[in-house]
């Protein structure tokens, strides 16, 4: 039995019916059509389904569309603005750090979220927030890159 819940995803509110056992990921694809959060391994492994919930990136395969219900979510679709790319999203393509682009989604998200809670992060610290996130083309260098080359707010 669908059970209604309500859930704002980038700034917009939405009222959806559910399944009980429906992802997010899959109440994002195809539900509401954001299929810039890909699906890929269904286990938390790969991270290309990673969404930004509550200001934590996480493996939206993961969670269930009923766990969202009342909370905030942004995809990768949420972060350009009418200005044009998010800075985290220029850099990934000054820096080369998109290649087949399955991945691109979920690292961004990923960077973003450490971004949010860290300026000028380390290597380390980047590396450690993009471990969730496989690159199938092993772009990781330029990723890692990209990350450090956003510029800080002053």
């Amino acid at each position: 039995m669908k059970k209604l819940i309500h859930l704002t995803i980038n700034d917009q509110q939405y009222e959806v019916a559910v399944e009980p056992n429906q992802t997010l990921v899959d109440l994002l694809r195809y539900q509401l059509g954001l299929t810039g959060t890909k699906k890929g391994c269904e286990m938390g492994d790969c991270g290309s389904c990673t969404v930004i919930l509550d200001g934590k990136a996480v493996n939206s395969c993961l969670v269930l569309a009923l766990q969202a219900d009342g909370r905030s979510i942004q995809t990768i679709e949420g972060l350009e603005t009418g200005e044009g790319l998010h800075p985290v999203q220029e850099a990934f393509v000054e820096k080369g750090a998109i290649q087949c682009g399955f991945c691109s989604s979920g690292m961004i998200l990923s960077a973003k979220t450490l971004l949010d809670q860290k300026s000028n992060p380390s290597e380390t610290e980047i590396r450690r927030a993009l471990s969730g996130n496989l690159c199938r083309c092993t772009g990781y260098q330029k990723i890692i890159e990209a990350v450090k080359s956003v510029p800080q707010p002053n």
